[in-house]
């Protein structure tokens, strides 16, 4: 996970436990991802070692944006939202985190609560003047969007407004406020956070006495073999909240990890052991199309990150498809998102009542299972045709007298394909 830290970190962490170190969380999403679950973990590891974690919820940053990694400028939202964004927050990192009264319980912040009474001129007097502009623009995020060169862009340049310029100022004040009201001598955050948090660091130098020091460290960006981003699945980003991704989706997203990349994702997102882990390497080096690696990781982290009966219901949903599973058991969202790839149709309740099977699946709609009769009559004889799980013997029988799961559905498998038919 280790990307880089300031010399003495090392140091001053062993000697001066606890140690309170803070990350922060931007909340201009209902949900965090599982971009932040890396950096959530570098929070679960300092406080498992005996220091104090601080998760910091950007209630005031994240009206302005920050542009590290960005090659165009965010939409700003309003109080309102943020301040809803970061209840669901603060739920989902006590999943992970202990907060409790201790010298290492975790603490959560907002920095809005020091940022709404400070006025623009007093933010300049007292802590504009104190940074060139220089230092400011020597920043990798900030280059980047002035000249043009930040991954994915066409060349030119949108260049940076003010007020994401000056994100990197407001960060750093967040760093120097926590040192001071709460001893917090350490920043930590994902490698592409290094400048801001130097930021940090440098205005405590200078704020400060000259005993004043603080120290940052930074993980690495969580990206696949081949160097692209980490985090996102065919249907977009994958979400912490089950509203947003469901613990099936989360569970597979993570099964299907590639051998290339799962034994890096097993070391970041979970607290299995090191034997733990090179033991079930050796297992899954014997029989790679088993999945036990993949399987181990997508197991930990869906129980920690939802429930041991989540997990056991996202594979049970995962064992739908192969054969196994019980249909009737899911309820709707769950059937939805196990057939979210397949073919779905859909049948008026007239075609149910007045069809038989294989006139429904050949004939009834525009996008038929079958291509003729001929083909459905020829499969059925084959044994290759089944209707919720039911091998289809009589190609005669009556559509209607096929039960309907949850009133509305039918999922037809012909040979190895699946169809989710939904009557309306």
């Amino acid at each position: 996970m280790y990307h880089d830290a300031m010399p003495g970190t090392a140091e001053h962490l062993a000697q001066h436990a606890p140690v309170s170190g803070y990350i922060g969380f931007d909340p201009t999403a209902a949900s965090l991802h599982i971009g932040n679950l890396a950096t959530i973990m570098l929070l679960v590891h300092l406080q498992r070692a005996g220091h104090r974690p601080v998760a910091l919820v950007g209630g005031a940053t994240g009206m302005i944006g920050d542009p590290s990694g960005k090659s165009a400028e965010r939409n700003l939202l309003d109080e309102t939202t943020l301040r809803a964004n970061q209840t669901g927050i603060r739920a989902q990192l006590e999943k992970f985190l202990d907060f409790n009264d201790s010298p290492t319980g975790a603490v959560l912040v907002n920095n809005y609560d020091w940022f709404k009474e400070f006025s623009f001129l007093g933010f300049l007097r007292d802590v504009g003047k104190h940074l060139t502009v220089n230092y400011m623009m020597s920043k990798e995020s900030v280059k980047r969007r002035i000249g043009g060169t930040e991954e994915g862009s066409s060349g030119g340049s949108e260049g940076i407004s003010y007020t994401e310029f000056s994100y990197q100022l407001l960060q750093g004040y967040d760093f120097f406020h926590l040192y001071k009201e709460l001893n917090c001598t350490l920043q930590m955050g994902a490698s592409d956070q290094w400048g801001n948090i130097t930021t940090g660091t440098e205005l405590i130098r200078r704020l400060g006495g000259p005993d004043d020091k603080a120290y940052a460290l930074t993980g690495q960006l969580i990206t696949k073999a081949d160097g692209t981003k980490y985090g996102k699945s065919e249907t977009g980003t994958v979400w912490l909240d089950p509203a947003l991704t469901s613990p099936y989706q989360f569970y597979q997203f993570f099964l299907r990890a590639e051998d290339a990349d799962a034994p890096r994702l097993i070391r970041v997102f979970t607290l299995l052991s090191q034997p733990e882990i090179e033991a079930i390497e050796a297992e899954h080096a014997q029989a790679p199309h088993l999945r036990t690696l993949q399987k181990a990781l997508a197991k930990d982290v869906t129980i920690r990150v939802h429930s041991e009966a989540a997990y056991e219901a996202a594979v049970a949903a995962s064992q739908v498809l192969f054969g196994g599973g019980d249909l009737a058991a899911l309820d709707e969202a769950t059937l939805l998102d196990v057939f979210a790839g397949e073919p779905q149709l859909d049948v008026a309740a007239t075609q149910l009542a007045e069809n038989d099977i294989i006139t429904l699946l050949s004939d009834s709609t525009g996008n038929q299972v079958f291509a003729s009769k001929g083909e459905a009559r020829k499969m059925v004889q084959n044994g290759g045709l089944s209707i919720n799980r039911q091998k289809v013997s009589n190609p005669q029988q009556p559509a209607i007298e096929l039960p309907l799961l949850l009133g509305k559905y039918l999922v037809v498998k012909k040979g190895k394909k699946h169809f989710l038919l939904k009557q309306h």
